[in-house]
């Protein structure tokens, strides 16, 4: 089915997300994981697609989650580090096991999204949307549309410093418990388990550690937990590129025969994908009956950086090629500026990391420099820091993408 009417009213599907984003960051509350806010922008994006987008079901589904962990390991991890900065002079064996034992919780929880210390966090509940909008014949393919209504608590290094002061002051933290670890073997190695003798080559570099005291004690407070952000881009934007696209195809007045479309929202993505993850082991089978492809969009800003995601979860886990290419195809069909590559080490996750991880067909779109700049997890993502210009060229792509799709439903 061709849909050049709604590509060429991408402008105004840009500006209703905005207008949309805007109601939502001033009127719904803040919307931090398992938070009352994220439940009723939940809520109220249901109501719109039912009400507004014509979807057949839009329903609110509640999971438990324990949110506080996605972070919480750090205290684990910081302290573990410091306390073997102190056990190196005395026991090396069991400064090195801290510094071990802390790295390792940093690998599963942020590394690879883990629920290694979930439960030792308070538990929440989160909330998913799933709306389905079916088609007038037979299902032959199904499309559905991701973003994440929850919002991140402020990063205070990143605001203050930028993406280069905030990355660069976490390395330079965990290269001090590298250092820690590596001059421990160092002692076992020569001198066996006893304690560092004052005065040698070893202990004036044990005291040396100090230095990378400060740092591993600043990240203790990298997150601040009494401040939630907005959101609008990060992740509204994601969430509205869907609804935007059934809204216009409601207008226009457009059904399709053969292809299925849904609009999936996945709740508490700031607290490892938690609620992607929960939303695939609740639907494990009900989606197999199709060829069904998921577009999984995050942060969609800056139109100079619009880009498929090849691979996700710190550059971990892989993308479907085939729907990587149909987003990124299409982009390039129609002249909008689009990239290939991944989510990369230390640069998080997007919800289609979950969904790949689940045997989904799924692929991340991003919208950002994945060099952090001073808007993500600040104050600064806020209603009225949006690209109408960065949201109309994806949304221009994602029509383009289902265009292509839908033909394929009726080969």
């Amino acid at each position: 089915m061709n849909l050049k009417s709604l590509i060429d009213k991408k402008t105004q599907a840009a500006e209703y997300m905005v207008n949309e984003i805007t109601y939502i960051c001033k009127n719904l509350g803040k919307r931090d994981p398992g938070s009352e806010g994220e439940k009723k922008a939940c809520e109220y994006m249901a109501k719109v697609l039912k009400e507004d987008c014509g979807c057949d079901r839009a329903d609110v589904e509640a999971f438990e989650e324990n949110p506080g962990s996605f972070y919480g390991w750090m205290l684990f991890t910081l302290t573990f580090a410091l306390a073997a900065f102190v056990l190196l002079f005395f026991y090396p064996l069991a400064s090195a096991i801290l510094v071990v034992i802390g790295l390792a919780l940093a690998i599963l929880e942020f590394g690879l999204y883990k629920k290694t210390v979930d439960k030792l966090f308070p538990k929440k509940t989160g909330h998913n949307v799933t709306a389905i909008k079916k088609c007038t014949g037979e299902t032959k393919r199904r499309i559905i549309f991701n973003g994440h209504p929850d919002a991140a608590w402020e990063w205070p290094v990143n605001y203050a410093l930028g993406g280069v002061g905030f990355e660069s002051h976490a390395i330079i933290g965990f290269a001090g418990a590298f250092y820690y670890l590596i001059l421990a073997i160092i002692q076992m190695a020569t001198n066996g388990f006893g304690g560092i003798a004052a005065g040698t080559t070893l202990f004036k570099w044990a005291l040396g550690g100090l230095a990378f005291v400060p740092f591993l004690i600043g990240l203790y407070f990298m997150v601040n937990y009494k401040r939630v952000v907005d959101g609008a881009n990060d992740n509204l934007s994601g969430c509205y590129m869907g609804i935007a696209l059934l809204k216009a195809l409601k207008d226009e007045g457009i059904e399709f025969e053969n292809t299925e479309l849904g609009v999936v929202l996945t709740g508490s993505e700031e607290a490892g994908l938690r609620g992607a993850k929960a939303w695939c082991e609740a639907h494990k089978g009900e989606f197999d009956d199709v060829p069904t492809f998921i577009f999984s969009y995050d942060t969609i800003h800056d139109p100079k950086y619009l880009l498929v995601n090849y691979r996700d979860l710190n550059g971990t886990v892989k993308a479907d090629k085939d729907v990587s290419d149909l987003f990124y195809e299409s982009a390039k069909e129609i002249g909008v500026n689009i990239n290939k590559g991944m989510v990369p080490p230390m640069g998080g996750a997007t919800d289609s990391a979950a969904f790949a991880q689940a045997g989904f067909r799924a692929t991340g779109v991003t919208g950002l420099n994945h060099k952090l700049e001073s808007y993500y997890h600040t104050r600064k993502d806020s209603y009225d820091n949006m690209s109408i210009e960065g949201l109309a060229d994806c949304y221009a792509a994602t029509v383009k993408a289902l265009e292509k799709f839908d033909e394929g439903a009726k080969q």
